[in-house]
């Protein structure tokens, strides 16, 4: 009875609306165009009162930045944070738990509805549409959904709540054990908080910001059951783990042994109440990320037994230890330099956890091993800032491999044997597009891959769906859109792009230069209309035009982020380790000397990432994609907080308005020649059945079958 109360009330003002804009258009010849434009959003802005029981933003009329706008405003308002926009969902963040939204009870309503999509919208809508999708098709085709936004937007919350979707509606009917749906259902989902965990951190946008993009595959049998699970990660940001940027935080799991150790746990890692790590920056802060129970019961879910865990945990206490290492020169410059007083328990408590010799570790920090030919070596002293290079490297060392062997493991854990799978659903959660005060090799990395999910988008939906309907030889003006193609061409283009530069910089082997770097980009690029400079700028720097603003990436520092070189040394060191987890992490890396290797062997930072990212769009470009567009209401990330050009200007950029437009002129029911048959056939006519080539006749079944909606007055 409501939802007929509101559908009355939603055609009584839509009438009105028609009605408005028809007087206003009859006094066209008494305004200008854009008059009479500014006259329909009026007329449809009349009853404000009514915007928010607009859920498919199709249906407003007319479509333009100010009336969508002024929607989700208006629903924001009224505590509704899914909204339709044809093929896409905006998800609107409340920076709040909203009590009910994400119960059981609501999954089971969309999972069982004949037509979910009569429901209010909802993450759970796109959901359920992935996984009929799958069950529905003739051949089931492998599903994708892309969760985008820029950072705090809710990638990570999103993605959360539709893993634990289908962890409910497609376990629970396993023709197996409870016990074994249980555990399977419990280790899928258990992953979440142990990545986030080791790949997630606190960052001026976000209190839950991924440093890291994953890629979730839940693997279905035939029918359609959830057998099994695997994640592929992409891009880890261990810079963090020695560096973290102002008024930011180190990665989650450090504050949580921090403040959740007990004391026993405490006096094992060397963590004495009110000690003080240099790596560890606002400590005081407190998130409900900083649940150190909840990650030590995910790692038993998963398999990870006690031992395993004091093993981790004290491989992460020994690289807490090493952030207190700190050195000072000494007056013979062919000396290495000395380890300050005050450091040396520390070097002594990283050797003691690490479990390698403390005397080889002072010396790896300190003393650069050079070969001379296969059996002879040169010994030669670091410099000051040479030495803390090298202690940074070996904690980015050793955290990343420890991250790598815990997607592996986690991997092994639920991951089904392949003959057991045929189909999957994909989860895709990437960092969100950045622009900082100072902005390096991550964030354009991490841009990048923003910009070939835009790309993505834009060939599936508003280029090729516009193409499919000419193709077709139907009527259709086509609808500007912004093609980010001009930048892609910038940063991946070959020969000549920033990556392809960066990679020829890094091969030469020659000492870093930024300004000479700077001068190469401007004379191979500046043809290029994405890239640009600011001249009275005086740190070397490029600017790039990305679909969702423009970027200034500083170059100081990038050629060695691209190298990231490893001393072989200090492999050699933790290949010592009495630590077994630690050993392992380490037993099967070749070591080289840098200065050794050809121009052609060194496997850049860029070009693995490329590389595997190239892999994620030949899955992603053989499913079927469903996306979900989350937007970030206001920067501060205030509860129920909006903010009209924080959401604009997110709007505009990744093309809400333009898919709009594609939608509500669009034909929404669109299904292959060969399936219509095969699906319709058996409840025509035996003509119909004889004419089965016949276009005619698949068009007149058409026409009975979905006839033509009454027109509109």
């Amino acid at each position: 009875m409501n939802s007929e109360k509101s559908l009355r009330t939603r055609n009584t003002h839509e009438k009105k609306v028609k009605s408005a804009v028809r007087k206003k258009l009859g006094r066209a010849d008494r305004t200008s165009l854009n008059d009479s434009l500014d006259g329909e959003v009026k007329a449809f802005l009349i009853d404000e009162g009514q915007l928010h029981t607009y859920d498919d933003l199709t249906k407003v009329n007319p479509v333009n930045p100010t009336t969508v706008l002024k929607c989700l405003q208006a629903r924001y308002r009224a505590k509704v944070f899914y909204t339709h926009a044809g093929c896409t969902l905006v998800a609107l963040n409340p920076f709040q738990l909203i009590p009910g939204l994400y119960s059981l009870d609501v999954m089971k309503e969309y999972h069982c509805a004949p037509q979910p999509t009569e429901f209010k919208p909802h993450i759970f809508i796109v959901a359920e549409e992935a996984y009929r999708n799958v069950q529905g098709q003739v051949e089931p085709v492998n599903q994708s959904l892309v969760v985008s936004g820029e950072s705090g937007a809710g990638k990570t919350w999103t993605s959360r709540c539709l893993m634990k979707y289908y962890a409910t509606v497609a376990a629970s009917s396993l023709v197996k054990t409870q016990d074994t749906v249980e555990r399977l259902e419990r280790r899928v989902l258990e992953s979440n908080p142990l990545m986030e965990a080791f790949g997630n951190a606190c960052t001026l946008r976000n209190s839950n910001s991924s440093r890291f993009g994953k890629y979730i595959q839940l693997q279905l049998d035939r029918g359609q059951m959830l057998v099994g699970a695997s994640v592929q990660t992409y891009l880890l940001e261990k810079t963090r783990v020695a560096a973290q940027p102002m008024n930011e935080r180190n990665f989650h799991i450090f504050y949580q042994m921090m403040k959740g150790a007990n004391d026993e746990q405490r006096k094992e890692w060397k963590m004495a109440h009110g000690q003080r790590f240099a790596w560890l920056p606002n400590s005081q802060k407190t998130l409900e990320e900083d649940c150190f129970e909840e990650t030590v019961e995910a790692m038993k879910h998963l398999g990870i037994d006690a031992e395993k865990q004091g093993h981790i945990f004290k491989i992460l206490a020994g690289v807490l230890q090493l952030g207190n290492v700190t050195f000072c020169s000494t007056k013979n410059e062919s000396q290495p330099c000395d380890i300050e007083k005050q450091s040396k328990d520390f070097v002594h408590n990283c050797a003691l956890l690490l479990c390698v010799p403390e005397e080889e570790l002072q010396t790896c920090l300190r003393v650069q091993t050079l070969r001379a030919g296969k059996q002879s070596a040169l010994f030669k002293p670091c410099s000051l800032a040479n030495c803390s290079v090298r202690r940074d490297c070996l904690a980015k060392l050793i955290y990343a491999q420890l991250f790598e062997w815990l997607v592996k493991f986690i991997n092994e854990s639920m991951c089904a044997e392949k003959s057991t799978w045929c189909n999957f659903i994909g989860l895709l959660d990437v960092y969100g597009f950045e622009c900082f005060q100072l902005n390096n090799l991550e964030q354009l990395c991490i841009n990048y891959a923003n910009e070939k999910l835009q790309q993505h988008f834009v060939a599936h939906y508003l280029k090729a769906q516009q193409e499919e309907y000419v193709s077709e030889g139907l009527e259709w003006s086509f609808v500007q859109y912004q093609d980010n193609q001009s930048c892609l061409d910038l940063i991946e283009g070959s020969p000549m792009g920033v990556f392809s530069l960066l990679n020829e910089e890094c091969r030469l082997n020659r000492a870093s230069d930024a300004k000479q770097f700077r001068v190469r980009l401007e004379k191979e690029l500046s043809d290029n209309s994405s890239m640009s400079w600011d001249k009275f700028s005086k740190l070397p720097h490029f600017t790039v035009a990305h679909y969702a603003g423009k970027v200034s990436y500083q170059i100081e520092g990038m050629m060695e982020k691209n190298k990231d070189p490893v001393p072989p040394e200090l492999i050699h060191l933790l290949q010592k380790s009495q630590n077994p987890l630690l050993h392992q992490l380490f037993s099967d890396q070749q070591t080289e000397d840098p200065g050794t290797r050809g121009l052609k062997s060194v496997v850049t930072v860029v070009s693995k990432f490329k590389s595997s990212l190239e892999s994620l769009m030949k899955v992603l470009y053989s499913t079927t994609p469903h996306y979900t567009r989350c937007i970030k209401p206001n920067p501060e990330c205030l509860p129920l907080t909006f903010k009209k050009e924080e959401v604009i200007m997110q709007l505009e950029a990744c093309g809400i308005v333009e898919t709009i437009h594609i939608s509500a002129a669009g034909f929404p029911i669109r299904i292959p020649y060969t399936s219509f048959l095969q699906r319709y056939a058996l409840i025509s006519n035996s003509a119909f059945i004889a004419q089965r080539t016949s276009g005619n006749a698949l068009l007149s079944l058409v026409s009975v079958l979905f006839p033509p909606l009454p027109s509109q007055p």
